[in-house]
């Protein structure tokens, strides 16, 4: 029979691993918490249409990555490919729009049907914070540097760069979205097939292109900077104010880019040159549009997603499973008398583990293999005295103990 393997795009996370994605979503957690960020959990699937409404005119280009699928009663549901719109349903759901601003933290499994590369699966985790309620420029420089402060607490600050531009208000960017359009129909000829696709649909996503082909044309491309409203270019002045005043180090993009027709203003990314292709860490921009998209009121909202999987791939550090005690018997027979033992140990909190089998020289190799601090051994001379053999396996020293005084000893060491 052939060995069953994972499906393509996703794949196991054995300890070593599991262990970094865990650092990276407490420390996220622990810094949104101390913003007053509250955590919740949303779903992993939903109606299609929490994604599909907000995207609109580009449903043709975006749905093709998504999973897809309808249930026993005909509805179709759909993975999450992303958390924003779940949280913002959630948050109309709830009837918290007469309670605003609501500040939001999140994390779990996404799904996005793409090729997999280094840093990106099909199913992977985000984490991520979102702001509600608020329009406030000061919003968005609040999630800028709670994402900087996150990614500093992970001390790989020193590899990432912050690159923020602005989309301007949905005026300011009907108006360049007609200079794009013209701009880029100039060259129709000589882009790529994707980016002919989005021309008439959406040609900010153009800026956004890897193709070869599009390079060398975006390059020269008209810059959101030049098409401006006085309040748009006000609110993103004062944005950079206030990143200076946080001397937070920033550097404007003017082809960074949010397509869908949601967002609005700022849009930021933490990147690196450490993974490749996939540079990007955590993103993030103003979505005032997708409260009214999903069926609700007007609501501003601001904040931001962070790969989980990319930010493990960079932060220095190992899964260690250093154990402090391990118990082993003479015999097997001696294993029913071990439960209790452990069982006190880890009411405890003392990490422990019994070796059941093997014979006394195999048991000692398996508790060198385990690091093991202490080891607790029971035996006929023991059980007899009522006490156990505790030896410290760094000396090699040995004592008859009770199990008090084991507690005492391991606890206070």
């Amino acid at each position: 029979m052939e060995n069953l393997r994972t499906v393509r795009g996703v794949h196991d996370l054995l300890p070593d691993e599991l262990y970094k994605h865990q650092i990276v979503i407490k420390s996220g957690l622990e810094i949104s918490n101390k913003y007053n960020y509250s955590q919740i959990e949303i779903p992993i699937f939903e109606f299609s249409e929490v994604f599909t409404k907000p995207l609109g005119n580009s449903s043709d280009i975006v749905t093709k990555e998504n999973y897809v699928f309808r249930d026993r009663s005909e509805d179709e549901l759909m993975l999450r490919p992303e958390g924003t719109s779940g949280v913002v349903r959630a948050f109309l759901n709830a009837g918290l729009v007469q309670d605003v601003p609501q500040r939001f933290s999140y994390y779990g499994p996404m799904f996005r049907y793409e090729r997999p590369q280094k840093g990106r699966l099909r199913q992977f985790k985000q984490l991520g914070i979102e702001c509600l309620g608020l329009s406030s420029a000061m919003a968005d420089i609040e999630v800028i540097s709670l994402g900087q402060e996150f990614l500093d607490q992970l001390n790989i600050l020193d590899k990432i760069n912050l690159k923020i531009n602005t989309l301007g208000d949905f005026d300011s960017r009907k108006i360049y979205r007609d200079a794009l359009i013209s701009y880029f129909s100039d060259y129709k000829s000589k882009l790529s097939e994707d980016s002919i696709k989005r021309l008439s649909i959406n040609p900010l996503r153009i800026l956004d292109s890897k193709s070869d082909e599009d390079l060398k044309i975006v390059e020269n491309a008209p810059s959101i900077l030049e098409f401006l409203n006085f309040d748009s270019k006000t609110r993103f002045e004062n944005i950079c104010k206030g990143l200076d005043h946080l001397n937070i180090k920033y550097t404007i993009d003017k082809n960074l880019v949010r397509g869908l027709d949601y967002y609005c203003h700022t849009a930021f990314e933490f990147t690196t040159n450490e993974l490749g292709s996939q540079g990007t860490v955590l993103a993030g921009g103003r979505y005032d549009g997708l409260s009214k998209m999903l069926g609700g009121p007007d609501v501003p909202g601001v904040g931001w997603a962070a790969g989980v999987e990319r930010l493990a791939l960079m932060i220095e550090s190992k899964f260690i499973n250093k154990i402090e005690v391990v118990l082993m018997g003479q015999s097997e027979s001696f294993n029913y008398l071990l439960l209790p033992i452990l069982k006190k140990l880890t009411q405890n909190g003392i990490k422990s583990e019994i070796i059941y089998t093997g014979n006394m020289s195999k048991k000692f190799k398996r508790a060198n293999k385990l690091k093991a601090s202490y080891a607790i051994i029971l035996g006929e001379e023991e059980v007899g005295k009522k006490v156990l053999k505790f030896k410290d396996l760094t000396s090699g020293k040995e004592e008859l103990l009770k199990l008090s005084e084991v507690l005492l000893k391991v606890t206070n060491d």
